[in-house]
């Protein structure tokens, strides 16, 4: 073989590169591969932990919130009227049946309140002074949640949830507890039917109790967690660690483990999976990437035995230039036409590709910019839109109770608008609610959303709050004062007022359409009021607060 002549030159470049490509791919591409599908497989494992804590949490609190709603609007009287109170629990829990095994009314002394009819729980024990969530009930404004047992008529797993039955004067008079079944449709049935995996599965524990509340194997409900140092992953689990972690469980099979808590309760669900089964990917990468070397390596070879170099040069040099453009290795651009036959056919037809892509990516994303506006703004003022105000409230709702702090939300609506449209027409109005919206945002803080909900209705969510009934209410001065200011469109000149109606976020458990349901009836009660008012809501209420008249402007 000539040793100078082209085709073994390109034979030992081909050699050259794949013996790179080879050292390239299983001293550094395939370590980072797979470090990179070890930290998918635990985001994954993670993520699907979170998403049961998040269901758990939901169960949990909407039966805590129940429990709480029926102590609250229990009616004191009734509690020395067995059959009346019979019939007023019987109701609510066919209403809302979330305490499938029955409800416990308890007096202050720990002794059972009897009462008619099937809401009652068929324990029999009749004096509850010794339990912890009678004695904790009693103590708290909130409702507490018991210790998982078993319960002694039906042997399923249960647990009660109560809350303190106050009097006028704020003194507990009782204590209702309503009788979950943890196993139940609607609470741990799905955690506890459904498999992870071919052989992985979940956990739910209650680190203050010591005790499995859920899990994939019926077995190991209500059993006691293992002592310390038998698991060294459970033990940093059970100490607040939370994430992912590799143990051995019992049966000495090695595990893929992903704790996330539950808020509110103090518990947290693990998902829990084989390595063998969890890292099954990275394993078939290792293989693939071995089988796909060897297979590209002979191939190549092949090919290059059979390369004409001078003839395929400019090919293969397009080709190249093709490759690199389409993985980013270079700057997307035409290619010079040196030859008038097929490869020069070849890249004339490549450039004209490419002018035609680019002009379709510009139409293309001038369209996704003008959609992904109108998706989130209103399309007269440029002001965010009802969609995207229901995002930023739910996220200040969420920011709020995980940082414990307040807001404010400001339903303002235009006094004496309508004869401006009446009178002067469409054009005229849009015209005075541009101004108005550019007003809104002269007024807004960084921190603020500003959002125009259809007509003459704008929306102010006032975040980062000191005092926020005092910020609140200055702010809604700041802009009734701008708003109220004259304007003027062409040769007409207006006058306008505004009626603000104001809800606040103290840390209530409330819905982001409840609090807009709150501004709007402040609102509302401002017009009623006089119009070119201030309206608090109350905090806990549907009516006014005692505190919160309208304040004129």
């Amino acid at each position: 073989m000539n040793f100078k002549t082209i085709r073994f030159r390109i034979l030992a470049l081909g050699a050259g590169l794949m013996i790179a490509d080879i050292i390239f791919r299983f001293v550094l591409a395939l370590p980072f591969a797979q470090d990179t599908l070890h930290r998918l497989v635990d985001d994954q494992q993670l993520s699907i932990a979170s998403y049961i804590a998040r269901d758990v949490e939901h169960s949990v609190e909407s039966r805590r919130a129940l429990i709480a709603q029926l102590a609250r609007t229990l009616p004191v009287e009734l509690l020395h009227r067995p059959k009346e109170l019979g019939e007023w629990l019987e109701e609510r829990r066919r209403l809302h049946p979330l305490f499938a095994e029955g409800m416990l009314l308890i007096d202050p002394q720990g002794k059972r309140i009897p009462f008619d009819g099937e809401a009652g729980s068929p324990d029999s024990k009749q004096n509850f002074s010794e339990s912890a969530w009678f004695q904790a009930a009693l103590a708290a404004e909130v409702s507490v949640i018991g210790r998982p047992e078993r319960s002694s008529t039906s042997g399923k797993p249960i647990i009660v949830m109560s809350a303190a039955v106050r009097d006028a004067n704020r003194q507990p008079v009782a204590v209702l507890g309503g009788v979950a079944d943890l196993s139940a449709d609607g609470f741990l049935r799905d955690m506890q039917e459904n498999q992870f995996g071919h052989r992985g599965g979940f956990l739910l524990i209650s680190p203050q109790d010591q005790v499995f509340i859920g899990s994939s194997v019926p077995e190991m409900i209500l059993k006691p967690t293992p002592p310390p140092g038998v698991n060294l992953l459970h033990d940093r689990a059970m100490a607040g660690y939370r994430g992912t972690g590799v143990t051995v469980n019992a049966q000495g099979i090695e595990e893929l483990s992903a704790m996330a808590s539950v808020p509110g309760t103090g518990w947290f669900v693990v998902a829990r999976i084989p390595t063998r089964e969890a890292f099954r990917p990275v394993n078939t990468l290792k293989a693939l990437i071995v089988q796909s070397t060897t297979v590209a390596v002979v191939a190549i070879m092949a090919l290059l035995l059979l390369l004409l170099p001078r003839i395929l040069r400019p090919l293969t040099e397009s080709a190249q230039a093709m490759r690199e453009m389409a993985d980013g290795k270079r700057k997307l651009e035409a290619l010079p036409i040196e030859r008038d036959d097929e490869v020069g056919g070849l890249v004339r037809g490549f450039n004209y590709l490419l002018a035609k892509l680019r002009e379709n990516e510009a139409v293309l994303k001038e369209s996704e910019e003008r959609l992904s506006f109108l998706a989130h703004h209103d399309t007269l003022t440029g002001l965010y839109n009802r969609q995207m105000l229901e995002s930023r409230l739910d996220y200040a709702l969420d920011l709020a109770r995980r940082n414990g702090t307040c807001f404010a939300l400001l339903f303002c609506d235009l006094d004496r608008f309508k004869p401006i449209n009446d009178e002067h027409g469409h054009s005229m109005g849009d015209a005075v609610l541009i101004q108005v919206a550019q007003r809104f945002l002269l007024g807004r803080r960084s921190s603020d959303t500003v959002a125009r909900l259809g007509g003459d209705e704008f929306v102010v969510l006032l975040t980062n709050l000191t005092d926020p009934c005092l910020d609140a209410e200055r702010l809604a001065r700041e802009y009734m004062a701008s708003i109220c200011a004259p304007y003027s469109v062409g040769d007409h000149a207006f006058t306008l007022s505004v009626s603000i109606g104001i809800a606040l976020y103290t840390g209530e458990p409330v819905s982001g359409s409840q609090l807009m349901t709150w501004a709007d009836t402040a609102m509302y009660q401002a017009k009623r009021a006089g119009r070119s008012r201030i309206c608090v809501f109350g905090e806990t209420s549907g009516d006014m607060a005692p505190g919160s008249a309208t304040v004129p402007v």
